[in-house]
């Protein structure tokens, strides 16, 4: 099982669209489990699943719940869910009280193994016990970028971390999101990291809410979803 997380410390940056848009692309031929690891549960609710962790967040990073049993389906064939509710609120506090906080993801991911070929992660907005975990847990970890200087500084501070992390650590891929080729700065900062992906600013991504479906199944043929379609297919080829 290959995990793929998306994350950015900062938040309103795409990072919901494009988990859930990567985790429908890679169940065309993979087992894929989506866990939505942000309190806010946008990714479940886009899903269709119903935001409820049966005994919360803090029994199931405390291994007192099965993440198994936690899991919901889809209708989409070969993905489910393991949803997020307003208790991964407590999450950090939950970590906090375990042995090796940081592995706990990770053991999460473990149970589950069997299961599933890929797990895509859509990560909290913060720098926490939670992102720490999750860099010790991923494989590749996908970071949106906006296309501002601000953004790219985020991501320097982003790899510093990652050079504090111990083990091997994922590969890291960032793509930029949002992307308004009406805008100068969003073209020069685009072409300051030369072969990302690009996501562009598009009401189709919008319309994610009133669909409640990703970009790559109700408009395949957008722009947005030929993009989250390159997207998966340079993430896949580092698994």
């Amino acid at each position: 099982m290959k995990t793929v997380a998306v994350y950015n410390s900062k938040g309103g940056v795409g990072k919901t669209s494009a988990a859930v848009n990567l985790a429908w692309l890679a169940a065309a031929d993979r087992r894929t489990l989506l866990w939505d690891l942000d309190p806010q549960a946008a990714a479940t609710w886009l899903l269709g699943v119903k935001e409820k962790v049966k005994g919360g967040a803090v029994k199931l990073v405390q291994g007192k719940s099965d993440a198994g049993d936690l899991v919901r389906p889809t209708s989409r064939p070969g993905l489910a869910v393991l949803p997020a509710d307003a208790s991964y609120r407590d999450l950090e506090l939950a970590l906090d009280d375990t042995k090796d906080p940081t592995r706990r993801i990770g053991r999460v991911l473990e149970s589950v193994r069997k299961a599933y070929d890929v797990v895509v992660l859509d990560c909290p907005p913060s720098s926490s016990l939670v992102t720490d975990g999750v860099l010790r847990a991923a494989d590749v970890l996908l970071v949106p970028l906006v296309p501002s200087p601000l953004s790219l500084r985020t991501f320097e501070q982003l790899k510093d971390q990652l050079a504090d992390t111990p083990g091997k650590g994922p590969v890291v891929l960032p793509f930029f999101s949002m992307v308004d080729r009406r805008k100068t700065l969003h073209l020069v900062t685009v072409a300051s990291l030369p072969g990302a992906v690009s996501v562009p600013a598009a009401s189709a991504v919008e319309q994610m809410a009133v669909h409640r479906e990703p970009v790559v199944s109700f408009a395949p043929t957008s722009p947005a979803a030929v993009a989250y379609a390159e997207l998966w297919a340079a993430a896949r080829a580092l698994l």
